[in-house]
Protein backbone atom coordinates (compact mmCIF):
# COMPACT_ATOMS: atom_id res chain seq x y z
CA UNK A 1 0.00 0.00 0.00
CA UNK A 2 1.30 3.37 -1.10
CA UNK A 3 1.57 5.68 1.99
CA UNK A 4 -0.20 8.84 3.16
CA UNK A 5 0.67 11.36 0.60
CA UNK A 6 2.32 14.68 0.91
CA UNK A 7 -0.30 17.43 2.06
CA UNK A 8 -0.39 21.31 -0.09
CA UNK A 9 -1.88 24.41 -0.76
CA UNK A 10 -3.05 24.85 -4.40
CA UNK A 11 -2.75 28.01 -6.14
CA UNK A 12 -3.07 29.10 -9.38
CA UNK A 13 -2.32 25.24 -10.72
CA UNK A 14 0.83 25.07 -8.18
CA UNK A 15 1.37 22.97 -5.62
CA UNK A 16 2.67 24.39 -2.73
CA UNK A 17 4.52 22.33 0.19
CA UNK A 18 5.37 24.04 3.83
CA UNK A 19 8.05 25.21 2.89
CA UNK A 20 8.37 28.48 5.15
CA UNK A 21 4.46 28.06 6.43
CA UNK A 22 3.34 27.32 9.43
CA UNK A 23 2.21 23.75 9.55
CA UNK A 24 -0.21 21.35 11.40
CA UNK A 25 0.40 17.78 12.38
CA UNK A 26 -2.62 15.69 10.92
CA UNK A 27 -3.52 12.29 13.09
CA UNK A 28 -4.74 8.65 12.23
CA UNK A 29 -7.98 8.61 14.96
CA UNK A 30 -7.59 4.80 15.16
CA UNK A 31 -4.16 4.99 16.77
CA UNK A 32 -3.55 8.96 17.56
CA UNK A 33 -0.56 8.41 15.55
CA UNK A 34 0.78 11.75 13.45
CA UNK A 35 0.50 10.95 9.49
CA UNK A 36 0.90 14.30 7.56
CA UNK A 37 1.90 17.53 7.73
CA UNK A 38 -0.57 20.49 6.52
CA UNK A 39 0.63 23.74 5.43
CA UNK A 40 -1.13 26.62 6.35
CA UNK A 41 -1.87 29.44 4.13
CA UNK A 42 0.02 33.00 4.91
CA UNK A 43 -1.47 36.00 4.21
CA UNK A 44 0.20 36.06 0.64
CA UNK A 45 -1.07 33.12 -0.15
CA UNK A 46 -4.53 34.18 0.52
CA UNK A 47 -3.93 37.18 -1.72
CA UNK A 48 -2.35 35.20 -4.57
CA UNK A 49 -5.24 32.61 -4.45
CA UNK A 50 -7.96 36.22 -4.75
CA UNK A 51 -6.13 37.35 -7.45
CA UNK A 52 -5.39 33.84 -9.38
CA UNK A 53 -9.80 33.74 -8.93
CA UNK A 54 -10.39 36.88 -10.08
CA UNK A 55 -8.07 36.54 -13.47
CA UNK A 56 -9.24 33.11 -14.24
CA UNK A 57 -12.46 34.37 -13.77
CA UNK A 58 -12.03 36.67 -16.78
CA UNK A 59 -11.88 34.29 -19.05
CA UNK A 60 -13.64 30.68 -17.31
CA UNK A 61 -16.74 32.93 -17.10
CA UNK A 62 -16.79 32.81 -21.16
CA UNK A 63 -15.76 29.29 -21.59
CA UNK A 64 -18.15 26.76 -23.67
CA UNK A 65 -20.22 24.85 -21.31
CA UNK A 66 -19.10 22.29 -23.43
CA UNK A 67 -15.69 22.53 -23.01
CA UNK A 68 -16.44 22.68 -18.88
CA UNK A 69 -18.58 19.60 -19.53
CA UNK A 70 -15.84 17.90 -21.14
CA UNK A 71 -13.32 18.52 -17.59
CA UNK A 72 -15.86 17.71 -15.40
CA UNK A 73 -16.60 14.27 -17.26
CA UNK A 74 -12.73 13.69 -17.46
CA UNK A 75 -12.78 13.96 -13.52
CA UNK A 76 -15.46 11.88 -12.59
CA UNK A 77 -13.42 9.13 -14.65
CA UNK A 78 -10.44 9.81 -12.95
CA UNK A 79 -12.30 9.50 -9.74
CA UNK A 80 -13.21 6.26 -10.27
CA UNK A 81 -9.70 5.05 -11.74
CA UNK A 82 -8.01 6.67 -8.12
CA UNK A 83 -11.21 5.51 -5.68
CA UNK A 84 -9.11 3.04 -3.71
CA UNK A 85 -5.65 5.48 -3.20
CA UNK A 86 -7.82 8.43 -2.10
CA UNK A 87 -10.52 5.90 -0.26
CA UNK A 88 -7.56 4.04 1.84
CA UNK A 89 -6.28 8.12 2.62
CA UNK A 90 -10.39 9.02 3.59
CA UNK A 91 -9.69 6.21 6.40
CA UNK A 92 -6.50 7.08 7.42
CA UNK A 93 -7.54 10.58 8.07
CA UNK A 94 -10.79 10.68 9.17
CA UNK A 95 -11.54 7.14 10.54
CA UNK A 96 -14.27 5.58 8.52
CA UNK A 97 -14.21 2.17 7.31
CA UNK A 98 -12.46 1.58 4.16
CA UNK A 99 -15.60 0.15 2.60
CA UNK A 100 -17.55 3.55 3.51
CA UNK A 101 -14.72 5.42 1.93
CA UNK A 102 -14.49 3.55 -1.23
CA UNK A 103 -18.63 4.14 -1.41
CA UNK A 104 -18.17 8.04 -0.68
CA UNK A 105 -15.39 8.44 -3.55
CA UNK A 106 -17.06 6.61 -6.04
CA UNK A 107 -20.55 8.06 -5.95
CA UNK A 108 -19.07 11.20 -6.43
CA UNK A 109 -18.14 10.46 -9.78
CA UNK A 110 -21.81 10.94 -10.57
CA UNK A 111 -21.79 14.00 -9.09
CA UNK A 112 -19.69 15.26 -11.51
CA UNK A 113 -20.92 13.64 -14.34
CA UNK A 114 -24.28 14.95 -13.41
CA UNK A 115 -23.12 18.52 -13.56
CA UNK A 116 -20.93 18.16 -16.35
CA UNK A 117 -25.09 17.45 -18.31
CA UNK A 118 -26.31 20.37 -16.46
CA UNK A 119 -23.95 22.21 -17.14
CA UNK A 120 -24.87 22.06 -21.21
CA UNK A 121 -28.33 23.56 -20.15
CA UNK A 122 -28.17 26.45 -18.25
CA UNK A 123 -30.77 28.48 -20.18
CA UNK A 124 -31.74 31.56 -20.32
CA UNK A 125 -35.25 32.96 -22.14
CA UNK A 126 -36.86 35.23 -24.06
CA UNK A 127 -39.78 36.95 -22.32
CA UNK A 128 -42.68 38.40 -25.31
CA UNK A 129 -42.53 42.21 -25.33
CA UNK A 130 -45.13 44.31 -25.63
CA UNK A 131 -44.09 46.39 -28.39
CA UNK A 132 -43.20 44.67 -31.58
CA UNK A 133 -40.12 46.23 -32.22
CA UNK A 134 -38.80 45.25 -28.32
CA UNK A 135 -37.16 42.32 -27.34
CA UNK A 136 -36.60 41.02 -24.00
CA UNK A 137 -34.32 38.96 -22.65
CA UNK A 138 -33.17 36.86 -19.75
CA UNK A 139 -29.74 35.84 -19.30
CA UNK A 140 -27.59 33.64 -16.39
CA UNK A 141 -24.13 34.63 -15.94
CA UNK A 142 -21.97 33.12 -13.48
CA UNK A 143 -21.36 35.07 -9.90
CA UNK A 144 -17.76 35.66 -9.45
CA UNK A 145 -15.30 33.91 -7.40
CA UNK A 146 -16.63 31.90 -4.68
CA UNK A 147 -15.22 30.80 -1.92
CA UNK A 148 -16.18 27.60 -0.18
CA UNK A 149 -15.86 25.99 3.13
CA UNK A 150 -16.31 22.12 3.68
CA UNK A 151 -16.60 19.58 6.65
CA UNK A 152 -14.28 16.77 8.12
CA UNK A 153 -17.01 13.99 8.16
CA UNK A 154 -17.31 13.54 4.05
CA UNK A 155 -13.82 15.26 3.08
CA UNK A 156 -14.44 14.29 -0.87
CA UNK A 157 -18.25 14.13 -1.17
CA UNK A 158 -18.72 17.91 0.66
CA UNK A 159 -15.88 19.15 -1.39
CA UNK A 160 -16.49 17.78 -4.80
CA UNK A 161 -20.43 18.90 -4.64
CA UNK A 162 -19.08 22.47 -3.73
CA UNK A 163 -16.33 22.79 -6.33
CA UNK A 164 -18.66 21.18 -9.68
CA UNK A 165 -21.07 23.75 -8.83
CA UNK A 166 -19.20 26.50 -8.68
CA UNK A 167 -16.86 25.25 -12.09
CA UNK A 168 -19.73 24.17 -13.88
CA UNK A 169 -21.92 27.02 -13.38
CA UNK A 170 -18.48 28.92 -14.82
CA UNK A 171 -17.74 30.47 -11.61
CA UNK A 172 -13.61 30.24 -9.75
CA UNK A 173 -13.66 29.14 -6.78
CA UNK A 174 -11.22 29.42 -3.42
CA UNK A 175 -12.27 26.17 -1.20
CA UNK A 176 -10.87 25.58 2.76
CA UNK A 177 -11.04 22.04 2.80
CA UNK A 178 -11.28 20.29 6.95
CA UNK A 179 -7.64 20.54 8.05
CA UNK A 180 -8.42 17.38 10.04
CA UNK A 181 -9.11 14.93 6.76
CA UNK A 182 -7.34 16.92 4.54
CA UNK A 183 -6.26 14.05 1.91
CA UNK A 184 -9.45 14.04 -0.04
CA UNK A 185 -9.52 17.99 -1.10
CA UNK A 186 -5.73 17.70 -2.26
CA UNK A 187 -6.25 14.82 -4.27
CA UNK A 188 -9.53 16.53 -5.82
CA UNK A 189 -7.05 18.96 -6.89
CA UNK A 190 -4.75 16.93 -8.57
CA UNK A 191 -8.06 15.65 -10.23
CA UNK A 192 -8.97 18.98 -11.88
CA UNK A 193 -5.80 19.81 -12.79
CA UNK A 194 -5.47 16.39 -14.80
CA UNK A 195 -8.64 17.13 -16.28
CA UNK A 196 -7.35 20.04 -17.87
CA UNK A 197 -9.14 22.87 -15.48
CA UNK A 198 -6.89 26.01 -16.32
CA UNK A 199 -5.01 27.87 -13.71
CA UNK A 200 -6.78 30.13 -10.73
CA UNK A 201 -10.38 27.91 -11.65
CA UNK A 202 -9.62 26.25 -8.37
CA UNK A 203 -7.52 26.90 -5.17
CA UNK A 204 -7.53 25.37 -2.25
CA UNK A 205 -6.15 27.25 1.15
CA UNK A 206 -5.89 25.65 5.18
CA UNK A 207 -5.31 27.53 7.60
CA UNK A 208 -6.64 28.62 11.20
CA UNK A 209 -10.67 28.47 9.95
CA UNK A 210 -11.59 31.88 11.38
CA UNK A 211 -9.06 33.49 10.46
CA UNK A 212 -9.20 32.09 6.38
CA UNK A 213 -13.08 32.66 6.41
CA UNK A 214 -13.11 35.85 7.28
CA UNK A 215 -9.94 37.40 4.95
CA UNK A 216 -11.65 35.86 2.33
CA UNK A 217 -15.37 37.05 2.79
CA UNK A 218 -14.30 40.36 3.58
CA UNK A 219 -12.45 40.64 0.08
CA UNK A 220 -14.46 42.62 -2.26
CA UNK A 221 -12.72 40.03 -4.90
CA UNK A 222 -15.34 36.78 -3.21
CA UNK A 223 -19.33 37.29 -5.05
CA UNK A 224 -20.56 33.95 -2.79
CA UNK A 225 -20.15 32.02 0.00
CA UNK A 226 -21.30 28.44 0.54
CA UNK A 227 -20.44 26.68 3.56
CA UNK A 228 -21.18 22.86 5.28
CA UNK A 229 -21.06 22.55 8.99
CA UNK A 230 -22.25 24.17 11.96
CA UNK A 231 -25.40 25.61 12.79
CA UNK A 232 -23.35 28.36 14.82
CA UNK A 233 -20.54 28.87 12.22
CA UNK A 234 -22.75 29.23 9.44
CA UNK A 235 -24.71 31.52 11.11
CA UNK A 236 -21.78 34.01 11.61
CA UNK A 237 -20.08 33.28 8.14
CA UNK A 238 -23.42 33.96 7.09
CA UNK A 239 -23.44 37.57 9.09
CA UNK A 240 -19.91 38.54 7.78
CA UNK A 241 -21.56 37.60 4.17
CA UNK A 242 -24.61 39.65 4.87
CA UNK A 243 -22.46 42.91 5.29
CA UNK A 244 -21.28 42.74 2.26
CA UNK A 245 -24.21 41.58 0.19
CA UNK A 246 -22.74 38.34 -0.57
CA UNK A 247 -24.97 35.68 -1.55
CA UNK A 248 -24.58 32.45 0.91
CA UNK A 249 -25.28 28.72 0.50
CA UNK A 250 -25.88 26.99 3.81
CA UNK A 251 -26.00 23.72 4.66
CA UNK A 252 -25.84 22.87 8.22
CA UNK A 253 -26.56 21.28 10.94
CA UNK A 254 -29.37 18.84 11.69
CA UNK A 255 -31.15 16.80 14.52
CA UNK A 256 -33.05 14.44 12.33
CA UNK A 257 -36.55 12.75 13.94
CA UNK A 258 -37.71 9.42 13.21
CA UNK A 259 -41.42 8.52 13.04
CA UNK A 260 -42.05 4.60 13.50
CA UNK A 261 -45.75 3.90 13.21
CA UNK A 262 -47.63 1.08 14.72
CA UNK A 263 -48.34 -0.43 11.19
CA UNK A 264 -44.65 -0.25 10.06
CA UNK A 265 -42.56 -3.25 9.01
CA UNK A 266 -41.12 -2.83 12.35
CA UNK A 267 -37.87 -5.36 11.95
CA UNK A 268 -36.28 -4.27 8.47
CA UNK A 269 -37.18 -0.74 9.73
CA UNK A 270 -34.77 -1.32 12.88
CA UNK A 271 -32.17 -2.87 11.17
CA UNK A 272 -31.84 0.03 8.05
CA UNK A 273 -32.38 2.23 10.72
CA UNK A 274 -29.85 0.93 13.10
CA UNK A 275 -27.30 0.79 10.14
CA UNK A 276 -27.78 3.64 8.94
CA UNK A 277 -27.41 5.33 11.92
CA UNK A 278 -23.60 4.27 12.85
CA UNK A 279 -22.76 4.86 9.14
CA UNK A 280 -19.40 6.99 9.63
CA UNK A 281 -20.30 6.20 13.42
CA UNK A 282 -23.13 8.31 13.57
CA UNK A 283 -20.74 11.14 12.26
CA UNK A 284 -23.52 12.61 9.59
CA UNK A 285 -25.57 15.73 9.02
CA UNK A 286 -28.31 13.88 7.92
CA UNK A 287 -28.30 10.47 10.11
CA UNK A 288 -31.67 9.83 12.35
CA UNK A 289 -30.75 10.89 15.56
CA UNK A 290 -34.15 11.20 17.56
CA UNK A 291 -36.32 7.91 17.32
CA UNK A 292 -39.30 8.36 18.28
CA UNK A 293 -41.81 4.97 18.05
CA UNK A 294 -45.15 4.65 18.50
CA UNK A 295 -46.42 2.48 21.35
CA UNK A 296 -47.65 -0.66 19.96
CA UNK A 297 -44.28 -0.90 18.10
CA UNK A 298 -42.07 0.38 20.69
CA UNK A 299 -40.74 -3.31 22.23
CA UNK A 300 -40.22 -5.14 19.02
CA UNK A 301 -38.50 -1.82 17.22
CA UNK A 302 -36.40 -1.75 20.66
CA UNK A 303 -35.75 -5.19 20.69
CA UNK A 304 -34.41 -6.06 16.90
CA UNK A 305 -32.83 -1.64 16.87
CA UNK A 306 -30.58 -3.75 19.93
CA UNK A 307 -29.45 -6.40 18.23
CA UNK A 308 -28.23 -5.06 15.38
CA UNK A 309 -26.56 -2.28 17.32
CA UNK A 310 -24.57 -4.68 19.56
CA UNK A 311 -23.48 -6.83 16.57
CA UNK A 312 -21.82 -3.96 14.48
CA UNK A 313 -17.93 -4.51 14.94
CA UNK A 314 -15.80 -1.68 15.79
CA UNK A 315 -12.36 -0.79 14.90
CA UNK A 316 -9.88 0.49 12.32
CA UNK A 317 -11.02 1.08 9.34
CA UNK A 318 -8.41 -0.58 7.08
CA UNK A 319 -8.24 -4.16 9.22
CA UNK A 320 -10.97 -6.52 7.59
CA UNK A 321 -14.56 -6.79 8.88
CA UNK A 322 -14.97 -3.36 10.75
CA UNK A 323 -18.18 -2.02 10.03
CA UNK A 324 -17.38 1.35 12.75
CA UNK A 325 -14.60 3.25 12.91
CA UNK A 326 -13.19 5.72 15.42
CA UNK A 327 -14.85 8.99 15.89
CA UNK A 328 -13.09 12.00 13.58
CA UNK A 329 -11.41 12.93 16.41
CA UNK A 330 -10.85 13.09 20.31
CA UNK A 331 -12.74 15.72 21.16
CA UNK A 332 -15.51 13.98 19.37
CA UNK A 333 -15.18 11.29 21.80
CA UNK A 334 -15.37 13.82 25.06
CA UNK A 335 -18.44 15.07 23.13
CA UNK A 336 -20.30 12.15 23.28
CA UNK A 337 -19.50 10.83 26.59
CA UNK A 338 -21.19 14.39 27.51
CA UNK A 339 -24.78 13.22 25.70
CA UNK A 340 -23.98 10.54 28.11
CA UNK A 341 -23.07 11.91 31.54
CA UNK A 342 -26.21 14.31 30.74
CA UNK A 343 -28.80 11.39 30.19
CA UNK A 344 -27.58 9.64 33.14
CA UNK A 345 -27.93 13.05 35.27
CA UNK A 346 -31.85 13.19 34.22
CA UNK A 347 -32.39 9.09 35.25
CA UNK A 348 -32.49 7.83 31.43
CA UNK A 349 -31.52 4.37 30.86
CA UNK A 350 -28.69 3.11 28.32
CA UNK A 351 -29.10 0.08 27.31
CA UNK A 352 -25.75 -0.89 25.65
CA UNK A 353 -22.92 1.26 25.17
CA UNK A 354 -22.15 4.49 26.59
CA UNK A 355 -18.49 4.88 27.07
CA UNK A 356 -15.40 5.18 25.00
CA UNK A 357 -14.01 1.85 23.52
CA UNK A 358 -9.80 1.39 24.75
CA UNK A 359 -7.39 3.78 25.15
CA UNK A 360 -6.03 4.10 22.14
CA UNK A 361 -7.59 5.73 19.44
CA UNK A 362 -10.71 7.48 19.35
CA UNK A 363 -13.45 4.79 19.82
CA UNK A 364 -16.70 5.45 20.80
CA UNK A 365 -18.97 2.58 21.96
CA UNK A 366 -22.31 2.33 19.89
CA UNK A 367 -25.14 3.75 22.33
CA UNK A 368 -28.80 3.01 22.73
CA UNK A 369 -30.82 5.47 25.16
CA UNK A 370 -34.06 5.11 26.62
CA UNK A 371 -36.56 6.81 29.02
CA UNK A 372 -35.04 10.18 28.15
CA UNK A 373 -37.08 13.75 28.30
CA UNK A 374 -37.69 15.91 25.68
CA UNK A 375 -35.48 18.78 27.41
CA UNK A 376 -32.33 17.00 27.55
CA UNK A 377 -29.23 17.77 25.65
CA UNK A 378 -29.42 14.56 23.71
CA UNK A 379 -32.85 15.21 21.95
CA UNK A 380 -32.11 18.62 21.65
CA UNK A 381 -28.75 18.96 20.40
CA UNK A 382 -27.45 17.17 17.26
CA UNK A 383 -25.27 14.53 19.33
CA UNK A 384 -22.86 13.44 15.48
CA UNK A 385 -21.81 10.38 16.70
CA UNK A 386 -23.26 6.72 17.81
CA UNK A 387 -25.72 7.70 20.15
CA UNK A 388 -29.50 6.93 19.71
CA UNK A 389 -32.10 7.53 21.99
CA UNK A 390 -35.46 5.97 21.35
CA UNK A 391 -38.65 7.38 22.71
CA UNK A 392 -42.15 6.27 22.59
CA UNK A 393 -44.98 8.76 21.33
CA UNK A 394 -49.20 7.94 21.16
CA UNK A 395 -50.18 8.87 17.87
CA UNK A 396 -50.02 11.06 14.75
CA UNK A 397 -50.70 14.18 16.38
CA UNK A 398 -48.06 13.61 19.05
CA UNK A 399 -45.03 12.24 16.94
CA UNK A 400 -45.48 15.44 14.36
CA UNK A 401 -45.29 18.16 17.12
CA UNK A 402 -42.26 16.47 18.51
CA UNK A 403 -40.25 16.25 15.15
CA UNK A 404 -40.94 19.77 14.66
CA UNK A 405 -40.15 20.86 18.11
CA UNK A 406 -36.91 21.84 17.15
CA UNK A 407 -35.46 24.57 15.23
CA UNK A 408 -33.43 22.28 12.87
CA UNK A 409 -34.79 21.05 9.45
CA UNK A 410 -32.48 19.51 7.64
CA UNK A 411 -33.73 15.85 7.08
CA UNK A 412 -35.89 13.47 8.56
CA UNK A 413 -37.43 10.04 8.44
CA UNK A 414 -40.66 8.14 8.68
CA UNK A 415 -42.06 4.78 8.37
CA UNK A 416 -45.57 3.35 8.07
CA UNK A 417 -47.71 1.17 5.86
CA UNK A 418 -50.62 3.73 5.39
CA UNK A 419 -50.43 6.28 2.65
CA UNK A 420 -52.27 8.32 4.60
CA UNK A 421 -50.03 8.72 7.59
CA UNK A 422 -47.09 8.51 4.62
CA UNK A 423 -48.75 11.61 2.82
CA UNK A 424 -49.26 13.24 6.21
CA UNK A 425 -45.89 12.94 7.10
CA UNK A 426 -44.23 14.48 4.15
CA UNK A 427 -46.62 17.31 3.88
CA UNK A 428 -46.28 18.69 7.71
CA UNK A 429 -42.68 17.58 8.57
CA UNK A 430 -40.51 20.78 8.73
CA UNK A 431 -37.25 19.27 7.18
CA UNK A 432 -35.35 19.91 3.15
CA UNK A 433 -35.89 16.68 2.98
CA UNK A 434 -37.97 13.64 3.86
CA UNK A 435 -37.17 9.80 3.86
CA UNK A 436 -40.32 7.60 4.07
CA UNK A 437 -39.75 4.17 4.14
CA UNK A 438 -36.01 4.04 3.13
CA UNK A 439 -32.86 6.04 2.99
CA UNK A 440 -33.06 7.99 -0.75
CA UNK A 441 -31.44 11.05 -0.41
CA UNK A 442 -27.95 12.52 -1.14
CA UNK A 443 -28.21 11.80 -4.82
CA UNK A 444 -26.50 13.43 -7.35
CA UNK A 445 -29.74 14.79 -9.01
CA UNK A 446 -31.54 15.41 -6.00
CA UNK A 447 -31.32 18.55 -4.37
CA UNK A 448 -29.69 18.06 -1.25
CA UNK A 449 -30.51 21.17 1.24
CA UNK A 450 -32.26 22.40 4.90
CA UNK A 451 -34.65 24.75 5.99
CA UNK A 452 -35.31 26.79 9.28
CA UNK A 453 -31.82 26.80 11.34
CA UNK A 454 -30.47 24.05 8.77
CA UNK A 455 -29.42 26.10 5.82
CA UNK A 456 -30.62 28.08 2.91
CA UNK A 457 -30.31 27.07 -0.66
CA UNK A 458 -29.92 23.62 -1.63
CA UNK A 459 -26.99 21.86 -4.14
CA UNK A 460 -27.44 18.95 -6.36
CA UNK A 461 -30.39 18.42 -8.58
CA UNK A 462 -31.65 21.10 -11.28
CA UNK A 463 -31.27 23.09 -8.43
CA UNK A 464 -28.02 22.73 -8.03
CA UNK A 465 -26.68 25.78 -9.68
CA UNK A 466 -29.05 28.33 -8.83
CA UNK A 467 -26.72 29.65 -6.05
CA UNK A 468 -23.83 30.47 -8.42
CA UNK A 469 -25.65 32.22 -11.06
CA UNK A 470 -27.51 35.80 -11.86
CA UNK A 471 -30.34 36.64 -13.78
CA UNK A 472 -29.83 39.64 -16.25
CA UNK A 473 -32.79 40.90 -17.95
CA UNK A 474 -31.95 42.82 -21.44
CA UNK A 475 -34.50 44.75 -22.97
CA UNK A 476 -33.63 46.55 -26.47
CA UNK A 477 -35.03 48.33 -29.70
Amino acid sequence: MSAYPSLSLYINGQFLSGEGRKTQDVFNPANQQVIGQLPHASKADLDLALQSAQKAFETWRKSSPLDRSNILRKVAALTRERAEDIARNITLDQGKPLGEALAEVRSCAEHAEWHAEEARRIYGRVIPARQPNVRQLVIKEPVGVCAAFTPWNFPFNQAIRKMVAAIGAGCTLILKGPEDSPSAVVALAQLFQDAGLPPGVLNIVWGVPSEVSTYLIESPIVRKISFTGSVAVGKHLSSLAGLHMKRVTMELGGHSPVLVFDDADIEPAAEMLARTKLRNAGQVCVSPTRFYVQEKAYDKFLAKFLDVIKSVKVGDGLEKGTQMGPLAFDRRVTAMQSFVDDANRRGAKVLTGGERIGSVGSFFAPTVVTEIGDDSMLMTEEPFGPIAPVVRFKDTDEGIRRANSLPFGLASFAFTGSLKTANRVANELEAGMVNINHFGIALSETPFGGIKDSGIGSEGGMETFDGYLTTKFVTEV
